[in-house]
């Protein structure tokens, strides 16, 4: 009998479960019918408001079930933005589907069949030091901490998920700290992923700022990433600013690393700076990008290595191999590499003057324009550079190996081996812009050098042929070319064998300086077709604010000798220079009856650049006579012989040293005419002649 009712017990206590199970089965499917949709609302709304720290609207239909999955609809659901910022919603839906099987949940296991946003807007604001997206009312984390402590172990996903059709479909989220406003529009994006342990997949597309872009992610295992296993990782990123491919793994460790294939292709370098904010100044360079290469890094550090097979770096029309690395943990990324570039030409990349609509002829005026090196503060640098063929504007140089250092806003660039029209030598320079002034050095010491090929690329100078070494050392500062140019200090010399000038023939002119002084003209020997030839041309010069100095000129050759002196104004872009050539082997006259050695032409050169005049230094000539003149008079001389001793003096031409003179029959002298007597008697209009015809003519008529 006992044993009867204990049976008749458990079955009646079975049945009271089975019926508690079934009644809650049933409610929980019947109540969300049952209850009216504002009670849930208005719970839902609170809940979601105290979480989250603002006020949560849901404006639209509400619906919720719990069997036999957890299924949460929501349409016009608005979140309020933060104190402080804009009036407009922080985030508003238009749509909102969350669908999760209730029963793995007891397991530890969330496996999420749908969760869809539909036409989400997020709006990001900030303002100094705030923003609007810290939600929840504890106070926001420094943001360079917020991944300080977390690595990658064993065990960080203890649980199981899936995801099933996780979408956003046309978001839109913007971007506005009082400066600039960016937004991402048509926002589209899939998340995959069967299982922790089987692939994570993201692919999208967006407008961002007008600019339309695809994306494509994939890692290998979720939980492996998390676990600190090695996962593969490949990323593709799409559109009309950049094409991106990485295909590699994330390394096993506790810290994230990444190390893989990179190819990167950027059409216009100007274009995606234009669209990241920070646009470029206007030129003619800095338009594509191509890589191809390993890249591997961390979350503070990267590097590209294109020195191994089917490696590739092109900048423009410029193609490089080697390797950069850059160490991002500092107040600025600091870059290090070694690249080899078989022909680089940085023409293109030096800045222009302004066009003024006028057409150029010559040396244009130096720029007002200021001078900006606000980039070299963007990034530090070490970087060594090998260059088979270097294009400078008009200059060529071969097998040139760089140094370029950049700390701090300073830049120097040391050419530690350069060759050049046939000769070879070092150069270096520096900008430095951590001062409110720009400053700069350039110094050069070039051995064995072409000089026309050299001058001619550099200067447009074609006048000036030969072998020799330069060096220059010169030191300025200014916030535009102008100057710069004036401010030039420093020092250099020269020396050139075995050349030329080119628009002068000194010989001739010397054989031509009788006719030029009676008819104050230049002499023969100038002109595009004349030329001096020298064994030698050494000098040296200083150069103080702008100006150019040098006294030491001296060029030779087997019938001239030429010492120059002077000044070059390079800020002002003219020039205040004399040449005194002078013969030093037998020259015939141009009547050939008689040897000029000797002779000195003073040459004057002045003027600007672009329009210099050169002529026979007249003032020199008269300060001679005179100076000469009054001296010999003083000493006794008769004026007539004094200021025909003088000329002779000032050109050189000297006087006939012999005392004896041999008459003829006729009683007129063998001896050629004293140059000095005839040049006086052309100077003076051969007024001595001329008197002895008028006192002849008046004898004749007495």
């Amino acid at each position: 009998m006992s044993v009867i009712a204990e049976e008749f017990m458990l079955r009646r206590l079975f049945s009271f479960v089975l019926i508690l199970l079934v009644a809650a089965v049933l409610a929980a499917i019947i109540l969300p019918f049952i209850i009216p949709e504002s009670v849930y609302r208005e719970q839902a709304q609170q809940a979601a408001s105290d979480n989250l720290g603002r006020e949560v609207t849901l404006a639209g239909d509400v619906s919720l079930r719990i069997l036999p999955r957890v299924e949460i609809e929501a349409r016009d659901v608005t979140i309020a933005n933060a104190d402080g910022f804009r009036a407009t919603p922080f985030a508003e839906m238009a749509e909102m589907r969350v669908r999760v099987q209730l029963w793995p949940l007891l397991s530890r296991n969330v496996v999420i069949e749908e969760f869809v946003l539909i036409e989400p807007t997020i709006r990001l604001e900030q303002r100094g030091g705030r923003n609007n997206w810290t939600l929840g009312n504890a106070a926001p984390a420094a943001t360079d901490s917020a991944a300080e402590g977390w690595v990658r172990r064993p065990g960080a996903l203890p649980f199981e998920a899936s995801l099933g059709d996780i979408r956003i479909v046309d978001g839109f989220i913007s971007f506005d700290d009082g400066r600039q406003t960016r937004e991402i529009e048509g926002l589209d994006l899939t998340i995959r992923m069967p299982g922790l342990d089987q692939p994570f997949e993201i692919e999208g597309e967006l407008s961002a700022d007008g600019e339309a872009m695809t994306l494509s992610a994939h890692l290998g295992s979720l939980r492996g990433f998390f676990d600190g296993d090695e996962v593969t990782a490949r990323l593709e990123l799409g559109g009309n600013l950049i094409d991106l491919g990485f295909d590699g793994t994330i390394p096993a460790g506790e810290s994230l690393r990444y190390i893989g294939q990179l190819t990167a292709n950027i059409p216009s370098i100007r274009n995606l700076a234009a669209f990241a904010g920070s646009p470029l100044p206007a030129g003619d360079g800095l338009e594509s990008f191509a890589f191809a290469g390993q890249l591997r890094g961390g979350l503070s550090d990267i590097s590209l290595d294109a020195s191994g097979s089917g490696g590739r770096i092109r900048l423009d029309d410029i193609a490089a191999t080697g390797r950069v690395a850059a160490d991002l943990s500092g107040l600025r990324p600091a870059i290090t590499g070694t690249l080899n570039v078989p022909e680089l030409d940085v023409t293109r990349y030096i800045p222009v003057a302004p066009d003024t609509g006028e057409v150029a002829s010559g040396v244009p005026p130096w720029s007002s324009e200021p001078i900006d090196l606000s980039a070299l503060a963007a990034a530090d640098a070490d970087l060594s550079l090998t260059v088979g063929r270097l294009q400078v504007q008009e200059i060529e140089i071969s097998d040139a190996a760089l140094d370029v250092s950049l700390v701090n806003s300073r830049l120097e660039a040391n050419l530690t081996r350069i060759s050049l029209y046939d000769g070879s030598g070092s150069a270096s320079f520096i900008a430095n812009g951590r001062t409110g002034t720009p400053s700069f050095r350039v110094s050069a010491d070039i051995r064995s050098v072409a000089a026309l090929p050299l001058l001619e690329a550099a200067a447009g100078f074609d006048r000036l042929s030969g072998t020799g070494r330069i060096r220059i050392d010169l030191l300025t500062s200014g916030s535009s070319q102008a100057e710069v140019m004036n401010a030039l200090n420093g020092s250099g010399d020269f020396a050139f064998a075995d050349g030329a000038i080119r628009g002068v023939n000194l010989a001739q002119a010397i054989r031509g300086i009788e006719s030029a002084l009676t008819n104050r003209r230049l002499p023969e020997g100038f002109g595009e077709q004349e030329e001096t030839d020298f064994s030698s041309l050494d000098g040296s010069f200083n150069v103080s604010n702008g100006i150019a100095s040098n006294s030491d000129l001296v060029m030779l050759s087997p019938l001239i000798r030429v010492d120059g002196a002077g000044t070059v104004n390079l800020g002002a872009q003219t020039l205040d220079y004399r040449l005194r050539p002078r013969a030093v082997a037998s020259i015939e006259g141009q009547g050939g009856d008689r040897d000029l050695r000797g002779i000195v032409v003073p040459i004057l050169i002045r003027g600007s650049f672009n329009n210099p005049n050169v002529g026979i230094d007249w003032d020199a000539v008269g300060r001679a006579l005179l100076q000469g003149a009054v001296q010999n008079v003083i000493t006794g001389q008769d004026p007539e012989d004094a200021l025909r001793s003088a000329l002779g003096s000032a050109l050189g031409l000297g006087g006939n040293d012999d005392d004896t003179s041999n008459d003829d029959a006729n009683g007129e002298s063998d001896e050629p005419e004293d140059p000095a007597e005839r040049l006086l008697r052309d100077l003076f209009g051969n007024r001595g002649g001329q008197q002895e015809e008028d006192e002849g003519g008046n004898g004749n008529g007495n």
